[in-house]
């Protein structure tokens, strides 16, 4: 019986010069690697939650602690944000959440690199398959959240509009929105330890200039942020598909997400060439 071997030849040619081959083969090894990506999507959700004490509760609990803040804020009188249609805490809730996937695919990348480092200095394997784990890892968190976003809704009686359909490519906009964004980010916090530190401080932020906890404002600097912000149009398209109400950022929300997936592209070429020259630097 024949069998048939995969063999790769290495080359001082720049990988850059076959952009089409070199994309080729990154989604060559993406698939090679899917079996791996599972298994190191099992062994992190697994160790994640190993040694705690509330389990699978962690995937609610930030959230809602950041939602808990605005909406004791705004009971006391001590903010006066005004929402339609809904009450103020649903809609908080529904952005903190929104909001917490978006920061979970930024994290993301960068967080399944730095688990993975021990392996990736002592072992030939298909590196994309990090990456891929902890996608796996974003979605399972995904979807925690969009359980609670359920119970939300039917706690406060939410009506529910034909938007709804249109659900599920909202959060794939948010999901690569974060991960293009968490790409980009990977090599710097692979040499320098304080990329990764500074990411929850920018996030947390990043968070009070987006329409997370308010709605998106049409004048002054909240306006211009609103128009600018690139994750405004992802956060408020998604809880406008939750509340039945009418897409009113959909042209943008299209300009960022497709922009999202050229961003992937391009960090996934970076990514590749960048790995070998950061593997040297861990002692690979």
């Amino acid at each position: 019986m024949n069998r048939q071997e995969m063999r790769r030849i290495y080359t001082p040619e720049p990988l850059l010069r076959h952009p089409v081959a070199m994309m080729r083969e990154i989604a060559d090894d993406m698939w090679a690697g899917r079996e791996l990506a599972w298994r190191l999507f099992l062994r992190d959700l697994r160790a994640g939650y190993r040694q705690t004490l509330l389990g699978y509760v962690w995937a609610f609990l930030p959230p809602l602690v950041a939602a808990a803040t605005f909406i004791f804020l705004q009971s006391q009188g001590i903010t006066r944000i005004e929402v339609v249609g809904i009450s103020y805490a649903a809609f908080a809730l529904m952005g903190t959440l929104l909001w917490q996937i978006f920061v979970d695919a930024l994290t993301s990348p960068s967080a399944s690199f730095g688990a993975a480092k021990a392996m990736l200095v002592k072992i030939n394997f298909p590196r994309e398959a990090v990456l891929v784990g902890g996608l796996y890892m974003v979605i399972f968190n995904a979807l925690i959240r969009m359980v609670l976003i359920a119970a939300v809704m039917i706690l406060w009686n939410i009506p529910v509009g034909p938007t709804l359909a249109f659900l599920p490519v909202a959060l794939f906009g948010l999901l690569a929105a974060g991960f293009a964004l968490g790409l980009f980010i990977t090599p710097i916090s692979a040499l320098y330890g304080d990329a990764a530190r500074a990411i929850p401080i920018v996030a947390g932020f990043w968070m009070l200039l987006t329409p997370v906890v308010y709605p998106p404002q049409m004048s002054g600097i909240a306006g211009w942020l609103a128009t600018w912000n690139p994750v405004s149009p992802l956060i408020v398209t998604a809880r406008e598909c939750l509340t039945g109400q009418t897409l009113t950022m959909l042209g943008p929300f299209f300009v960022v997400a497709a922009a999202s997936l050229l961003l992937i592209l391009v960090g996934l070429i970076g990514f590749r060439i960048a790995m070998p020259h950061l593997i040297e630097r861990m002692g690979g």
